[in-house]
């Protein structure tokens, strides 16, 4: 079995921390920084996006194939375009977590071509 690079490790790091590192008191469901930048008009959503970028960025330096890079892309630009609306996007990036889509993307990526 081989070890699995350090750059999934922080891949998967990065995800953790945006989309699911905190736990709503009382219930089963996490949130990450991703939502709570988002609470920061325009500055927050942009460092959120530059953060998710991070992730892409890292695939293609997996050497992920590009339809693979094109789709968490998409991932990526949906979060940022929806997640800007006041509030309600808040709730959508609480629930979309397109980082641990992207992560769990890159993992299954890697898999594939071992």
């Amino acid at each position: 079995m081989a070890s699995e690079p350090p750059a999934l490790g922080r891949v998967r790091t990065i995800a953790h921390l945006l989309d699911e590192s905190v736990r709503v008191p009382g219930t089963g469901f996490r949130v990450g920084l991703d939502p709570l930048l988002g609470l920061v008009p325009f500055v927050g959503d942009v460092l959120a996006a530059l953060c998710s970028l991070y992730i892409v960025a890292e695939a293609a330096r997996l050497g992920v194939r590009k339809r693979t890079l094109v789709r968490m892309l998409f991932n990526v630009a949906l979060d940022t375009l929806v997640g800007s609306v006041p509030f309600v996007g808040d709730f959508f990036d609480a629930y979309w977590k397109a980082n641990v889509k992207n992560a769990k993307l890159v993992a299954a990526a890697l898999d594939a071509d071992s």
